[in-house]
């Protein structure tokens, strides 16, 4: 074996250890969805106050009930009791996780005084799992306290007022969260007991504690108390904005998606139906088997993978990173938002330098590699498989939901994304998300991955090696299957078009897609 051969085999073994034990701790971490959902549900809420007016009653109403639902209190207690429930099993297994890891004993190498004690690698990774640990046993308690305290008043509303004070008394008992978030179950307690007891500062606490129509809800009931008419009108006023403003957002981030995925039901019937009835002659069944001439063999697809993708992005480029001087402020989204952006176009730049280096030798390629055609039907081809991917994935998602429970971890773009109200760390995290990712993730895995596969494999069994590759490739398990099956329709989309363009709009499309809605659901949290 020659050096090259084995330091490749090497540098392979790390990148599967690597990748493993990412995908491993992401299992511990809670999954983004359940947070969406929860952001979504608010909303809905609070376009369910919504008052119409009397000329338009006829009009609007069938719409805000198809948008909102018959019983969107029920509704979002039911989710707000499962979200409960979820993060309390997650809470009970890190906890378990954390009490085993600390009764391990800790082993102490035995050195001569006059060196420095140096803890042994495992007694240090032990140490980063007990941190980890003990931060999500504290963003689940966080999490739970916060439920708690909408959950109770979402059960005051429908007059099962004892069963709100009992959630309530439980959380002012919990010596394990904040103290403003046990003062503020303590503000609600009062507010809604008989008789009323209200604390001096808990319009305050409501304000600085929740938001949207959980804020409007207690302020409502707390001015009612106070007999203030005038704060009371003026809250209405800003409820019924508020509560317009809601609706209009779900109306976008409801309808479009939904549109869109009732093309795709009806474009997957015709193209099946077409594929059956004219076989190779149909649209699915162009191309679906003719592979690509690949001049080169699978230590060039390992070392493109291996050393460009895996060791600029996992290795190279964070330690040039870090070495720059670059502030990386929590509370600063912009400045996170560039991090991002400058991490990506990096190893993006890093891993497209080590593909050319590896393929220079076979240049020029033949015609149907890489490429790129402003001719052809590649916008028909890329705005079609976008609609077929909604459904195809939206199914799948259900699925992963069941499977992983709320964990499973997230991309943290995502969460930066939903919480991101300023216009530059959104613009900036768009042209991340929404062009650099289309047009490098393409490029490397259908344009050069998928074409190189087709050496050993049929085009099908290509398409599904890569998606998975694909799929793994984002470090969060939560993630592997709706990946999966969005790399699979962004393969199809390439085979049969033979253009790059068709699944980089299709991708494109999808991230565009998805920062809309985050941003919506966002905007409408504060």
């Amino acid at each position: 074996m020659t050096p090259k051969r084995l330091g490749l085999f090497l540098l392979t073994l790390l990148a599967i250890f690597v990748a493993g034990s990412s995908l491993l701790n992401s299992w511990k971490e809670p999954q983004f969805q359940s947070r969406l959902e929860l952001y979504q549900t608010n909303i809905v809420l609070e376009a369910s106050q919504w008052q119409i007016s009397d000329g338009k009653d006829n009009d609007f109403q069938a719409a805000k009930e198809a948008i909102i639902g018959e019983k969107p209190l029920e509704t979002a207690t039911k989710q707000y009791q499962e979200a409960r429930k979820s993060a309390e099993i997650n809470l009970e297994k890190a906890q378990k996780q954390l009490a085993d890891l600390n009764s391990e004993p800790v082993t102490t190498p035995t050195t001569p005084k006059s060196q420095p004690e140096i803890p042994p690698a495992t007694n240090t990774s032990r140490s980063v799992q007990q941190k980890q640990l003990q931060k999500t046993v504290d963003q689940l308690q966080k999490s739970i306290a916060e439920i708690d305290l909408r959950l109770g008043i979402l059960q005051a509303q429908q007059k099962q007022t004892d069963t709100a004070l009992k959630t309530w008394q439980q959380l002012q008992q919990n010596t394990q969260i904040k103290p403003e978030l046990r003062e503020t179950a303590t503000a609600l307690t009062g507010m809604w007991s008989s008789p009323p007891r209200l604390l001096p500062n808990a319009q305050q606490l409501i304000q600085d504690n929740l938001d949207g129509w959980f804020r409007y809800t207690a302020l409502t009931q707390l001015y009612q108390l106070q007999q203030r008419q005038e704060a009371l009108a003026n809250l209405k006023i800003a409820e019924q904005e508020a509560a317009e403003q809601a609706f209009v957002k779900l109306a976008i981030i409801g309808t479009i998606p939904a549109l869109g995925a009732f093309v795709g039901v009806g474009l997957l019937i015709f193209l099946v139906a077409q594929r059956v009835v004219k076989g190779k002659a149909s649209l699915l069944g162009q191309n679906a088997d003719t592979g690509w001439s690949v001049p080169w063999d699978g230590e060039t697809i390992l070392q493109v993978f291996v050393v460009g993708f895996f060791f600029m992005g996992q290795v190279l480029i964070p330690i040039v990173l870090s070495l720059l001087p670059i502030p990386r402020a929590a509370q600063n989204l912009r400045l996170q938002a560039f991090y991002v952006f400058l991490s990506y176009i990096l190893v993006a730049s890093g891993a497209i330098s080590v593909l050319y280096l590896s393929i220079k030798r076979f240049l020029p390629l033949e015609s149907g590699w890489f490429r790129f055609n402003l001719q052809g039907k590649w916008f028909l081809w890329g705005f079609g498989g976008y609609c077929a991917a909604l459904p195809v994935v939206v199914v799948v998602s259900l699925i992963n939901q069941q499977i992983w429970q709320g964990q499973g971890g997230s991309n943290p773009l995502l969460q930066l994304a939903l919480e991101s109200q300023d216009s530059l760390a959104l613009g900036i995290f768009f042209l991340t998300a929404a062009i650099a990712a289309p047009l490098f993730e393409e490029f490397l895995f259908r344009g050069f991955l998928l074409p190189s596969l087709t050496r050993y494999m049929s085009v099908w069994w290509a398409i599904i090696a890569s998606s998975f590759l694909f799929a793994i490739a984002h470090l969060s398990l939560s993630e592997v299957l709706p990946l999966f099956a969005l790399g699979i329709v962004l393969g199809v989309v390439y085979t049969r078009s033979r253009n790059l363009l068709a699944p980089m709009l299709l991708h494109s499309l999808w991230n565009s897609g998805t920062l809309l809605s985050l941003f919506i659901l966002g905007s409408g949290s504060n």
